[in-house]
């Protein structure tokens, strides 16, 4: 289905106020979801709504929650999400970090209380218009197996990186810790489809394709063995650890578990003011020399050669211009959610 930018963001917005959400914190939540649809992330834009939604009927979720600052210093901060929708509490802690960082130079936002929070890109893309650069991470209940493991160790604990550029498109790294972000294996069962070689190990820890398995009797392969599972690691410890959130198994499933609890994920996030180093102007034309280096590279078949994100911004653009092209199980989704709402989707 094609369905424009502005028309899905009304139908988000719509069903969260439906479900009794501030109107300032479904716009937020909008926002995230449908900006990541029109980057491709289908995994972790507008199909989450309805799991989201759930636990807002349920209480696991507030729909009025106020994030607040716990604990704070010149570069710092400890954020208590209040159990908010996670967009929300995750926006509020990386405009934390931003506002820091114009006067400390780089600064750091612990948050806990939190759910999933999506794409972890987002709130990295932040710090762009701000001439900063962004950082954000999250944990999340343990579903990646560890090189010599039977069964899940660690979460797919995402990283995300963003800053600025000048002529060319700003860049962006959005990437789980496991070899594939689950939601790709969700979406490949929905439909019924295949997945590649390397992505899961079932409950004996030998390779598997078939994506049923996923959750309950097989695990994600860590992403670069031992290096995924070492990165997921020091991830969860600055947005778990540190931040006073759940643990590891701790941290409660926000599609499968209870909906009427707290899931307890952290997040980190990080801004690094680019002017506290060097004059904003000189930056973007470093990053475009980086970037053109990559660009012109000897290439082996490939017509182009990206820098990190430059896929996603291209997608963007399109839909900006001509509408999102939504996947069938973000359509199935989100026709659910609208019956489950007394909504029309796709919107009238």
């Amino acid at each position: 289905m094609n369905i424009s930018v502005t028309a899905l963001h009304r139908f988000c917005t719509d069903a969260l106020l439906n479900a009794g959400v501030d109107p300032a914190d479904a716009k937020t939540t909008a926002d995230v979801l449908v900006t990541t649809d029109t980057w491709g992330t289908f995994t972790h834009g507008t199909k989450a709504l309805r799991a989201y939604i759930r636990r807002v009927r349920c209480n696991g979720l507030k729909k009025c929650g106020t994030p607040r600052i716990v604990k704070e210093g010149p570069a710092f901060a400890l954020v208590d999400g209040d159990s908010s929708i996670a967009m929300v509490s995750s926006v509020f802690a990386m405009r934390t970090a931003i506002d820091k960082a114009r006067t400390a130079g780089i600064a750091f936002s612990g948050l806990r209380n939190n759910c999933h929070y999506g794409a972890a890109g987002y709130y990295a893309t932040m710090a762009i218009p701000e001439n900063m650069i962004g950082f954000s991470m999250a944990n999340d209940i343990p579903s990646v197996n560890a090189p010599g493991a039977k069964g899940s160790v660690m979460g797919s604990n995402p990283f995300a990186f963003a800053a600025p550029a000048g002529s060319e498109f700003p860049v962006m790294l959005d990437m789980a810790t496991s070899t594939v972000a689950g939601g790709k294996v969700f979406a490949a069962a929905t439909l019924g489809k295949p997945i590649p070689p390397g992505w899961l190990l079932d409950a004996e820890a030998n390779p598997t394709r078939d994506a049923t398995l996923f959750s309950h009797a097989a695990s994600l392969t860590a992403l670069g063995g031992y290096k995924g599972f070492c990165i997921a690691f020091m991830i969860e410890v600055l947005s778990a650890v540190l931040t006073g959130s759940a643990i590891s198994r701790e941290v409660l499933s926000w599609t499968f578990s209870e909906p009427s609890l707290p899931t307890g994920h952290g997040a980190a996030f990080m801004a690094i003011n680019i002017e506290s180093f060097l004059p904003i102007a000189n930056f973007k034309n470093r990053m475009d020399h980086l970037i053109a280096e990559i660009h012109s590279a000897p290439k082996t078949g490939a017509e182009t050669l990206f820098a990190p994100g430059e896929i996603e911004f291209r997608h963007r653009e399109k839909a900006l211009r001509d509408g999102i092209d939504l996947p069938d199980d973000v359509v199935m989704s989100l026709r659910a959610l609208a019956e489950e709402s007394g909504l029309k989707f796709p919107p009238q």
